[in-house]
Order: structure tokens, then sequence, then C-alpha cells
């Protein structure tokens, strides 16, 4: 479902190139839960970016599905985004001027489905938010943005979801109901699940644990090895 080869990516500052990822090769299958961890500044983020399409490697080439990236301009790779994949992001990113309800629709409108209310109402009462339909953003607390964050996410039912620290803005409580329902979501809808956190026991959940120091791959195992 992602693959990765020879992927790096360097930016140039005052001091002369950094590299941020190096030599970072990597198949990710269908169905599959996948934590990425390290400390701040390993690069984590950078990849996860790099893998939804978001941003383009310096060097080495990254697939979703039978896409291969590299080939498309940023239109192309929207489009790819468009069909494959689910964002849920540290900061929520929902839409101020709109309701809880109106944010979950946005997905389903863009891509011209015919029922967006039902499908959006149904997938907002599945994350616990039924009364909170017509609330704004500012209304509603921390963890219920999240949860509609992630019903937004789960909206165009996605192949791929990207998560990029989703409970770094919560707490310690409110995070373990938020990752509950990422994964239960996850595993009814069948989507494979890429997982940026620095919480280990959240990656603890996953299938497999990849772990990034300064940049590279140093670690990548299996749940059963784990155990």
């Amino acid at each position: 479902m992602i693959a990765a080869r020879n992927l790096s990516k360097r930016v140039t500052t005052a001091a002369g190139p950094l590299d941020i990822l190096t030599d970072i090769g990597l198949d990710i299958q269908a169905r599959e839960a996948v934590a990425i961890v390290g400390v701040s500044g390993s690069g984590k983020s950078t990849l996860l970016g790099l893998l939804a399409g978001l941003d383009l490697p310096s060097d080495g080439e990254v697939f979703l599905s039978s896409h291969r990236l590299n080939d498309l301009d940023e239109d192309g790779r929207a489009r790819v985004r468009g069909e494959l994949v689910g964002f849920v992001f540290q900061s929520f990113q929902l839409l101020p001027g709109l309701t809880a309800l109106e944010n979950v629709m946005l997905p389903l409108e863009l891509r011209g489905d015919q029922k967006p209310c039902e499908q959006a109402t149904e997938l907002l009462g599945r994350v616990g938010l039924a009364e909170r339909l017509q609330h704004y953003p500012k209304q509603l607390s921390g963890g219920e943005q999240q949860r509609v964050a992630i019903a937004r996410a789960f909206a165009t039912e996605p192949a791929i979801l990207f998560a990029d620290e989703p409970t770094g803005n919560l707490d310690k409580v409110t995070g373990e109901r938020v990752i509950d329902l990422l994964f239960s979501l996850n595993r009814d809808k069948g989507t494979t699940l890429v997982l940026v956190t620095h919480d280990e026991q959240v990656a603890g959940r996953c299938d497999r644990l990849i772990r990034l120091e300064s940049g590279r791959v140093v670690a990548d195992v299996k749940e059963a090895s784990r155990a």
C-alpha cells in the first residue's frame, strides 16, 4: 500500500545543507497499523509528510498504492490524496467558520457525494458527538475537536490514514479515549494506519514499530517480535 525507496530529505540552512532523512526504505501493507517513533527532531513528521505526498523528497521515491508520487505535480498528488488518504493532525485543523457537521461534510461534498449530511451525521454519532452537530470548533473541547477531525478523516473511507501526534494537545484521559476511537474505526474500516507518536504505549498498540534516530531507521519491529 505504501513504499519508500532510498528516501532522503535535505534542506539548506544558513550553516549549509542539513540532512533531515537519509536513505529510508520501507514497505507498509494494506490494513497494517504502523507507529513511527523517535525523539523530537528525528524526522518523524517529515517522513509522514513525504509518505503522504505533502512534500517531495530530495532523493528516492514514494509509492501510494500504484501511484509513484515523484511523477506527479502538486495537483496530481492532491488528487491521489483525495482518492486514498485521510489525515488526523495534532492541531485538529478544523475550519473555524464551519460547524462540526459542516467540517465532516466538506470532503464528502468536494468528492460529489449525494448524501453528505446523512453520512457526516452518522459518523459524528459514531464518535459520540450526535448532540454537537451544530457547534463550532471554538464551542468544543480539545477532545471533541479531535473527534470531529477523526470523523472527517474517515468520512471518505480512505485506504490510508496518516495521523501526526493526534493526542499531542490532549490530556492523558482524553488522549486515551481518542486513540481507542481511532483504532476502533481503523479496524472497522480496514484502513492502513500510519501513526507518528511520542507515546510508547500508543505505539505498542500498533502491528509494527518503526524507530527513527537522526533521520535514519534504527528499528523496524513487528508486534510478534516485541512480545
